[in-house]
């Protein structure tokens, strides 16, 4: 007879349901969030059938964590029911829409019971597969974050100083850049901008890397800052400079950040053996590439037909606009 588990997720503590082929529930209870809770799991789940032969599956609303890991560790299948998916079931069995964990495990391990097949496990990937989805996804929200710290940056700059928007918000260029890190840090308000001198100009692209245009671009700054704008009392806008210095630190330290995942995801991605297939497909470079792997897996049988391919709640984060192409690729 077949046994099914339910795990509602807490921070710090699990409710677990495990329930039999008819629907009886056959044991419940809490378990701590630590290698005592995981043991506490196991105990009821041998107790009621659980062989290494017939492992039983388990169904919870989490990919991620110590116990997701430590389940698929052992074999089992793990079933991610997304919250939205299990407030459609909840609906099925109860009037109200109120949420109790007592009644999300039962819930959970009868989704299993009734509807397993209508359900994808998640894929037991390799190690590195598993690591390669830890660098691809802090890679990508470092990269959120730099883009929301400059977003806040632009909007600071909006209320006292709008020329070093016009200044770097140009093609290719933006306040994350090396260019307008660098000299709004040396030139944080509109009053020392118009002070800088041509080669003063000059010094901080080279110091923020820029080797080419260097003539075209100080002209250019040169002449925005010392355009007439209105401005805010001295006192003001030197407030505002700190502010302004303030989030270029915290740029500075996103960018480094991200820089520093990216990299490790590259190494990471190169040492995978399908990383020469993955980025053979057009637009994929290294970085998609490494995404692609993290979120679709590496198991060649996960999905049946071109239409199984889909984004699958579990796993997919943004990997950007869709392609209007098609792929296909024959791997040995």
């Amino acid at each position: 007879m077949g046994i099914f588990c339910g795990i509602d997720w807490a921070e710090d503590h699990h409710d677990i349901a495990i329930v039999d082929e008819a629907g009886t529930q056959l044991a419940k209870r809490r378990i701590g969030n630590g290698a005592a809770g995981y043991a506490a799991l196991l105990g009821p789940l041998a107790e009621h059938g659980d062989t290494a032969e017939q492992l039983t599956p388990v169904a919870i609303q989490t990919g991620r964590g110590l116990l997701v890991a430590c389940l698929q560790a052992s074999g089992r299948d793990v079933y991610v029911i997304t919250p939205m998916t299990a407030a459609r079931y909840r609906e099925r069995t109860a009037v109200a829409r109120s949420k109790s964990d007592a009644g999300d495990t039962l819930m959970l391990a009868n989704i299993l019971r009734t509807d397993r097949h209508a359900h994808r496990p998640m894929p037991k990937d390799s190690e590195i597969v598993r690591a390669i989805a830890v660098l691809a996804r802090a890679g990508q929200d470092a990269f959120w974050n730099q883009q929301q710290i400059a977003n806040q940056l632009r909007s600071v700059l909006r209320e006292y100083f709008p020329a070093a928007l016009r200044a770097f918000q140009v093609k290719h260029i933006g306040l994350a850049s090396p260019e307008a890190r660098i000299i709004l840090a040396a030139t944080p308000t509109p009053t020392a901008a118009a002070r800088l001198t041509k080669a003063r100009l000059r010094t901080l692209l080279k110091q923020a890397g820029r080797q080419r245009n260097i003539e075209a671009w100080t002209e250019r700054l040169h002449g925005i800052f010392r355009d007439e704008s209105l401005r805010h009392s001295r006192r003001v806008e030197d407030a505002f400079g700190h502010q302004t210095r303030a989030l270029l630190l915290q740029l500075d330290a996103a960018t480094r950040a991200t820089a520093q995942l990216l990299e490790a995801t590259k190494v990471a991605f190169a040492e995978h053996p399908d990383a020469e297939i993955i980025t053979s497909f057009p637009a994929l470079g290294v970085i998609t590439g490494a995404r692609v792997l993290a979120e679709l897996g590496e198991d060649r049988d996960r999905f049946s037909d071109p239409r199984a391919l889909r984004p699958t709640p579990e796993r997919h984060r943004s990997l950007g606009p869709p392609a209007r192409c098609t792929w296909s690729c024959t791997a040995g």
